[in-house]
C-alpha cells in the first residue's frame, strides 16, 4: 500500500509517520511538505516544496491512500484568510489531485465541533471542509473530529496547557487527546474493509 502524507512535520502526522514506518503493510511512504523532514526510511519518498505548488507534482499524489494532518491555528497564520488557506484550500486541493491520480480513500484531521454553519470561524472553516471533501466523493473518506491534542510540540501552547490541568474535570466528549491516539486510529482505519464515508468523534479515539 502507498500513502502519501500531508503534515508530517506536526503533532499527529510526525505519530503518524512513525507509525507507518513500523506497518510491514505499507510499501511506500510519500511526503510533501514544505520543510525536510528529520526521518529517513528506504520506505519514504519525499517532496520539499510549497504547498500551493501542489498541482505541479500532480504524479506524486498517485497513491492508494492520503493521510492529511494539515493544520495551523488563526494565531500563527497571522489572520483568518491566511488560517484558511491552509486549513481548508490545501486540504482540499490535495484531495481533488489525489482523486485525479487514482487514491480511493482520503483520511482528514478535522476537530471537535467542525460545523459548517458554526458560527465560530474556526468551526465553520472546519465543517466546509468536511463538506468539500465529501462532495469529492472517494471511494472511503474517513475523517476523525479529535477535541485538543496533546503532545510535545516546537511551540508553546497556552491553551494545551490549562487543558491538560482541567482533564479530570471535562466531560468525555470534551477531553483532550493525546496525538498518538489520532495517529494510532488513523493509521488502524487505512486496513479495514468497508467503503463509503466515516467520522470518528473525539469520544470514540
Amino acid at each position: 500500500m502507498k500513502i502519501l502524507l500531508l503534515g508530517a512535520t506536526g503533532l499527529v502526522g510526525n505519530e503518524c509517520l512513525q507509525l507507518l514506518l513500523a506497518e510491514k503493510r505499507i510499501s511506500e511512504i510519500r511526503v510533501y511538505s514544505r520543510s525536510p523532514i528529520s526521518q529517513t526510511d528506504n520506505k519514504i519518498t519525499s517532496v520539499v516544496a510549497p504547498f500551493d505548488e501542489m498541482k505541479n507534482h500532480s504524479s506524486f499524489f498517485a497513491v492508494n491512500s492520503v493521510i492529511c494532518a494539515l493544520g495551523t491555528t488563526i494565531k500563527q497564520a497571522g489572520s483568518q484568510d491566511a488560517f484558511r488557506v491552509v486549513d481548508y484550500e490545501y486540504p482540499l486541493t490535495a484531495a481533488q489531485i489525489a482523486k485525479q491520480n487514482g487514491a480511493y480513500h482520503y483520511l482528514l484531521v478535522s476537530a471537535l465541533g467542525a460545523n459548517a454553519h458554526s458560527t465560530v470561524f474556526y468551526n465553520r472553516v472546519k465543517g466546509e471542509l468536511e463538506n468539500a471533501i465529501l462532495d469529492i466523493s472517494f471511494e472511503r473518506t474517513t475523517i476523525i473530529r479529535p477535541s485538543l491534542l496533546l503532545g510535545t510540540r516546537k511551540e508553546f501552547r497556552l491553551g494545551e496547557k490549562i487543558g491538560q490541568f482541567f482533564t479530570p474535570f471535562i466531560p468525555k466528549k470534551y477531553k483532550p487527546v493525546q496525538a498518538s491516539s489520532v495517529a494510532q486510529a488513523l493509521v488502524k482505519e487505512l486496513f479495514l474493509e468497508r467503503s463509503g464515508a466515516h467520522i470518528i468523534e473525539s469520544c470514540d479515539i
